[in-house]
């Protein structure tokens, strides 16, 4: 059929019509996916976006360890202590996040660590360490010359460290010991220098003072009887006591608001966590921002960024040839290792068996193996605590022990050296530590708090009345061997043993070494009294009968826990084999 002029019209308006229908058709469809892809990347970056913190690595540099960082106002710059790459010499520096340079500001061979920002970030103020000699020193956040604030002398706590108020005025630190007393310091005139608080309930001794965001108050840790979390008035006056846990505290600070105060503890288990505690009173809850935290942090002011230090860290036992050895210069040879924590060594009565502490199994644990290492096998299973301070009984039957940090209390448990269910010793409501055994195995010694202050105690081993052993402090000990003398350690902060004999008298100052409350690094052999010195950084024996101080090993890298065979032959001792850290940022808090 002809196609006429209004056919081919009709034909033209049905294909212009049916182009329009898809290219609107083709139109709608790539919208639909468009939208499609839209919503799928959507729901994707929803799905993948992290709902925690971003975590990273702000300074990592090999054989460089990180102590004491801080954040500058604006929470772009860290301020820390650090043995450098080179080793042994801390000082102090300031890294800028993001950028990869970071600047040393102090070069004196002495300890400079603990510092601390000025409120407008142009000064650091920290702490140099001489030979017994202290300083507070102000240094320009880029590099300058130093200015003294103070000096003090005497020994100091090695978890020493200050704050500087917001207002600029303050510096808040922590005295010499023995009373390690808390100070306000006035910047501008350093001579204004006056304790935090002289409230004969509750004094200020204690370590991490940190200022509210206000400048009013000052939370701290106070151990003069217990370890817990304290806040003290500025003006003076009484301080309040908010944790009730006798716990260790790794680090605290406040949030930006003033509303709580966040601090790392093992309150309630094995491993260290974030809690926070109202600044009013109140129950400490669990935070989950950081999991891996266990130690000393820092929180910016705008609570947004926290900066901490996460270690790699193993520790093992050693064993050195003290007598009739072949070679004088036989290296000491490892003798249990795992990963983690491996210490506080005990030889049994015969020699043949150790028991220590592993972190091995996820938690610090007893352990026992035989005397050449082999055969390690795990005594205690607490799922949330750790064990610790294991000692044998005179008949290598049984093992004490204890576990700390319960919330109503120490408790010091019998467990049987074969293995078995562990038995609770009753010793009353009261903070206990360092169990031992009496040389007839009829008592167990403790310290206990039960009167107010830390004392001695004796409890009969198979449960019963306990009774008091010294009168002028004490925190643990050991009987001579041949049970005529107990020789004991006063407390967290003071150096030296004294003896007392068992059937009663005056005390008497033995040894002005070691820091001997730290219990599983001295020990009563038959000829005299082995310890670590931490002045030497070796194992030495006090000689009961030429009262001289000879040197028996010393580790090669840093030390601590000893243990003397019964025969005198083997000493072992705790190293630390591994040791590296990197400073870390939390980021977006909320």
């Amino acid at each position: 059929m002809p196609v006429t002029l209004s056919t081919r019209h009709m034909l033209g308006k049905m294909v212009s019509h049916y182009h329009t229908r898809g290219a609107i058709a083709l139109a709608a469809v790539v919208l639909i996916l468009l939208v499609a892809v839209a919503l799928r990347r959507h729901v994707f970056v929803r799905a993948t976006k992290p709902t925690g913190p971003h975590i990273v690595r702000i300074a990592n540099s090999p054989g460089m360890q990180f102590f004491s960082s801080r954040f500058s106002p604006d929470g772009n710059r860290v301020a820390f202590s650090s043995f450098g790459d080179a080793c042994c010499n801390l000082d102090i520096y300031v890294k800028q996040i993001g950028v990869d340079k970071t600047l040393r500001l102090t070069t004196d061979p002495a300890k400079d660590e603990s510092p601390v920002w000025s409120p407008d970030g142009r000064y650091i103020a920290f702490w140099r360490h001489g030979e017994g000699e202290h300083t507070i020193y102000v240094v320009p956040s880029m590099g300058g010359p130093e200015r003294k604030l103070l000096t003090s002398s005497g020994h100091f706590a090695d978890d020493a460290s200050m704050d500087w108020a917001l207002n600029g005025k303050y510096l808040v630190y922590v005295g010499n010991e023995p009373n390690e007393r808390i100070f306000l310091l006035t910047v501008d005139n350093p001579k204004d220098n006056r304790p935090l608080t002289t409230s004969p309930g509750l004094q200020a001794a204690g370590y991490l003072p940190r200022f509210s965001p206000d400048g009013q108050k000052v939370a701290f840790v106070r151990y003069a009887e217990t370890r817990d979390i304290c806040v003290a008035p500025t003006s003076g006056g009484e301080a309040k006591r908010l944790t009730f846990d006798d716990a260790f505290i790794y680090g605290l600070d406040w949030t930006s608001d003033g509303t709580y105060i966040v601090f790392v503890s093992d309150r309630e288990g094995a491993k260290p966590r974030l809690w926070r505690v109202s600044a009013s009173g109140g129950q400490p809850e669990p935070m989950s921002l950081v999991t891996d935290i266990e130690g000393e942090f820092a929180l910016s002011h705008d609570g947004r960024r926290l900066a901490y230090t996460k270690w790699e860290w193993n520790s093992n036992l050693w064993r050195y040839e003290v007598l009739h050895r072949a070679n004088e210069s036989a290296p000491p040879t490892k003798l249990i290792a795992s990963e983690g924590y491996n210490g506080s060594p005990r030889f049994s009565p015969d020699g043949k068996s150790v028991a220590f502490l592993s972190s091995r199994s996820g938690s610090s644990q007893i352990w026992v193996c035989s005397s050449d290492g082999s055969n390690p096998r795990q005594l205690t299973y607490f799922e949330a605590r750790s064990a610790c301070c294991p000692r044998w009984s005179p008949d290598g039957r049984a093992i004490t022990f204890q576990v700390p940090f319960a919330t109503d209390g120490t408790d010091i448990y019998v467990v049987n050296a074969e293995g078995g269910q562990p038995r609770r010793l009753e010793t009353g409501p009261s903070r206990v530590a360092a169990p031992s055994w009496s040389r007839d195995g009829k008592w167990i010694y403790f310290g206990s708090n039960r009167s107010g202050a830390w004392q001695v105690w004796k409890v009969p081993s198979s449960g019963g009345r306990a009774v008091q052993v010294t009168k002028k402090g004490g925190t643990g000990g050991l009987e001579s061997p041949d049970g005529k003398a107990f020789y004991y350690a006063k407390g967290r902060s003071a150096r030296g043993l004294w003896k007392v004999a068992t059937s009663g008298g005056d005390e008497a100052q033995v040894l002005p070494q070691p820091r001997a409350s730290l219990f599983d690094v001295w020990g009563v052999a038959r000829d005299g009294i082995y310890f670590f010195n931490d002045e030497t950084d070796a194992v030495e024996l006090y000689s009961f009968s030429t009262r001289q101080i000879t040197r028996l090993a010393k580790p090669e890298k840093r030390g601590g826990d000893v243990a003397l065979s019964p025969d005198g032959r083997w000493v072992l001792f705790g190293q630390v084999d591994a040791d590296v850290s990197h400073l870390v940022l939390a980021d977006e808090l909320h």
